[in-house]
Order: structure tokens, then C-alpha cells, then sequence
């Protein structure tokens, strides 16, 4: 006998419906059905605002703040149907993100409307793929430094009427006054508005809340140019001579192979470069700076906004002390203290099988003491020499700064203590030399 074919399974109880500046007259019919058959109806009051009388669900309106709500709203409408108000493309930096963490792909159905980012691309003829898109909402305006680099092209997604104005005062800041900037209000809707000008010359009043900011990144000729590889100038940073150099900087960050969504501990941090071109590889990058220095801790922070990378995290405190309660790191690079007791045991403990350390140092003490971990645990063990050319009376000659030994390992899966013979080598004899 033929069994009977399964029932369809039921719809989710949960649909997230995205939703334009153009309201109701610029949704399909399957995102109308979903509203109009929800029996609650979650969002921003503007967003509520745009549904009609035939939408008779409850309206609850987001309270502030919106995040830590997500699941007490869930669970106080468990058991009925219900629909949340996204602007544009709940999964483009929206409340898609949030509800599908919380109820699994399965629990929702997502009605996706073009996201503001496709509306602008469209007004300026931009394509969307070449375009770099930065978030302020909710978020420091320095992140924007990361992204300023001559000639790109950045879509900033604003926080408020107040946003433009800051982007100017950002841009000049950082060089890159004669950049172009266009601010789009209420994209799709009937009361789209325009702004353009420079960075250097803006002076448009604060208009619409509901902006975009289309940005064409022009670099002052006398600005400091900053890559998008490790070894920024050392003039980038404010420092007090505590700064791993331009080129050794390079170097290290070769070596610890930052990789999207990864996590550094920056132990000894001093003022924060190699935390800091860590996290400017990929936005998903994360780094935790340790340094007991108060002083050195806020300049690090200072550094860390200036360079676009204020979410960098700093530690105040002794290593390796403050490092019991961190999260398990993918890399540490141990800039200073390698001499602290326990501190390199605790370094290399707390990473997981696969994790990179390296450690940099210019003394014999530490040196020895790296000679003798690559000893035990293998490696790379290298000593890098940089040297400038200076004037020397009428001519040109060399000047050698101090050679820094580095020390670079990947922990096996594996850690046995004795992984090589307890014995030391014997030394090479003279008809090898």
C-alpha cells in the first residue's frame, strides 16, 4: 500500500519582513501576507507607522535598548504569529542576524526588500561588489579610518541627521579632506533628498535621520599615506620610543598570519602597532592588548581609534596574571617581560592546538631564553638587523639599530615536554664551518 504523502511542514511562527522608506505601496505580495496574517507586529515605531488599518495585529514597538529585548518579546508572544519590521535587508546589518541566533534558520521566514546599499549603488552608478560599505550605527565613527584608503569608493551607513557632519570632520582629520561626499536621504520613498559637497567644505545642516553617505576617498597630497599591508610608518603612531618598528613590525605580523575573525593577544603591548595592523587585515579581526603601564595602556587606545581600529581591546594590568580570565587566543606575540616568570609558560598553555606564538626581543637574557624554547619546542628562530642610511659629513653611510631576535612557533596537537633529546647538540666541527 502506498503510504500517504507527508503534510507540508508549518510555516515558522516568526517572519521578518523587510521594509523601504516607499512603505507599503513598494512591498511584494508575499511580504503583504505575512503582515497581514501576523497576529504581532514587532518593530521601530516609523516602521509601524508605514502599514495600513488592514494590518490588524498587535503593534509593539522595539524598547531601547533593542538588543538584550530580542528574546523576552519572543517569549512573552510564544504561541502566536508574528511578524518583525526590518529596514531594508534584514540580513544586512539588521535584526536578522539576532532573531536567527536566537531561533535557528528553521524557526524563521525572511522577506528580504533591497537594502539601502542597493538603492544607493543604483542613484550614484556605483557597482555594488566594488563598493566598500562601513556601519556607524552604533558604532564609533573611528572604524571609518580603517577604510580610507585613495580612490576607493565607501558607502557609510549612518546613525543619525548628525552622522554626516562627523564623517566630514573624520575625513579631514585624517587626510582626506578633498574627498567627495553625497548624502541620500529616504531612499525609494517619495521624499528621497540629495547632499554633495567635500569633506573640506561641508557645511549642509543636519537633514533626514534615514541618510546614507556615498564617499569617494580623495588623500590631501600632504597627508600620511596608509596601506592596507602591516608596516605603517612609525610617524603613525604616538609613541615614547616603545614601538615595534616599521619594518620589524612587518616581519612579526608575517609570521603570526592574522586570518578573518581571529584572535591575537598582544602581551607587553606599548603603544599597540602590532594589535593594531592585526585587526586593519580584516574587519573580523580581534586583539586584546595587555600592558601594565597605565600611560602606555591609554596611548595604545588613543592609537587604536586613529588608526580605525577602536575596538581593540586593552588590558591594564601584569602579565601573565591578567591573562588567566582571557578568551583562548588563535595567536600571541609577546612584545615585552619575556624575562617574568611563568609568563612564556602561560603564553604557550593558554594556546589551542595550532595556535602561533612569537616572541621579539632585543637582550641576550631573553634571547637565551627563546634559544632555549626553540630547543624544546622547534620553530623558527631568527635574528633581524635593519639598517638606515644617514649622512656621515658629506656622504652617505649606514646606521645599524638593534638587531631583534624572534622567535615563531605553531603549537602541535601534540606537546609532549620531550619532544627533542634533553642533550644539546654537539657542535659542528671545524670541517663544516
Amino acid at each position: 500500500m502506498t503510504p500517504a504523502p507527508a503534510a507540508p511542514p508549518a510555516p515558522p511562527a516568526v517572519s521578518v519582513v523587510g521594509i523601504g522608506a516607499d512603505g507599503w505601496a513598494g512591498l511584494p505580495d508575499a511580504a503583504r501576507t505575512e503582515l497581514t496574517a501576523a497576529q504581532v507586529l514587532i518593530g521601530a515605531p516609523r516602521q509601524l507607522g508605514l502599514l495600513p488599518p488592514e494590518c490588524t495585529g498587535q503593534r509593539v514597538p522595539w524598547p531601547s535598548p533593542l538588543r538584550p529585548a530580542v528574546p523576552g518579546l519572543l517569549a512573552e508572544h510564544a504561541g502566536r504569529r508574528i511578524a518583525v519590521l526590518a529596514s531594508g535587508d534584514p540580513m544586512f546589518y539588521g535584526i536578522g542576524r539576532a532573531l536567527t541566533e536566537i531561533l535557528g534558520t528553521d524557526g524563521l521566514r525572511i522577506v528580504p526588500h533591497p537594502s539601502s546599499v542597493s538603492y544607493a549603488c543604483a542613484r550614484v552608478g556605483w557597482a555594488v561588489e566594488d563598493t566598500e560599505v562601513v556601519t556607524l550605527v552604533g558604532r564609533p565613527a573611528a572604524r571609518l579610518a580603517a577604510a580610507l584608503h585613495d580612490g576607493r569608493r565607501l558607502l557609510v551607513l549612518s546613525a543619525d541627521a548628525t552622522t554626516p557632519a562627523v564623517v566630514a570632520t573624520h575625513l579631514r582629520e585624517h587626510g582626506f579632506g578633498p574627498s567627495l561626499m553625497r548624502v541620500l536621504e529616504q531612499l525609494g520613498g517619495e521624499n528621497e533628498a540629495y547632499a554633495e559637497g567635500t569633506a573640506d567644505t561641508w557645511a549642509h545642516p543636519p537633514g533626514d535621520p534615514l541618510n546614507v553617505i556615498a564617499v569617494e576617498c580623495r588623500r590631501a597630497p600632504d597627508a600620511l599615506r596608509l596601506g592596507a599591508v602591516p608596516g605603517l610608518p612609525d610617524e603613525a603612531y604616538e609613541h615614547d620610543g616603545q614601538l615595534t618598528k616599521r619594518h620589524v613590525r612587518a616581519a612579526t605580523l608575517g609570521v603570526l598570519a592574522p586570518a578573518p575573525g581571529e584572535l591575537l593577544w598582544d602581551v607587553g603591548g606599548g603603544s599597540g602597532s602590532v594589535a593594531i595592523e592585526w585587526m586593519r587585515t580584516h574587519p573580523s579581526c580581534r586583539a586584546i592588548s595587555v600592558e601594565r603601564d597605565p600611560v602606555r595602556a591609554q596611548r595604545i587606545e588613543r592609537n587604536a581609534a586613529h588608526l580605525g581600529v577602536p575596538a581593540l581591546r586593552v588590558i591594564g594590568g601584569k602579565a601573565p596574571e591578567s591573562l588567566a580570565e582571557l578568551p583562548t587566543p588563535d595567536a600571541v606575540f609577546i612584545g615585552g617581560g619575556l624575562t617574568v616568570p611563568g609568563l612564556l609558560d602561560a603564553c604557550w598553555d593558554a594556546l589551542p592546538a595550532g595556535g602561533r606564538l612569537v616572541a621579539n626581543t632585543v637582550t641576550l637574557e631573553s634571547e637565551a631564553l627563546l634559544a632555549e624554547r626553540y630547543r624544546r619546542h622547534g620553530g623558527d628562530l631568527v635574528r633581524l638587523a635593519v639598517a638606515h642610511a644617514v649622512p656621515v659629513g658629506g656622504f652617505t653611510g649606514w646606521r645599524q639599530a638593534m638587531p631583534v631576535t624572534q622567535w615563531s612557533v605553531r603549537k602541535p596537537s601534540t606537546d609532549p615536554t620531550a619532544e627533542r633529546s634533553a642533550e644539546a647538540p654537539a657542535e659542528p666541527s671545524g670541517d663544516n664551518g
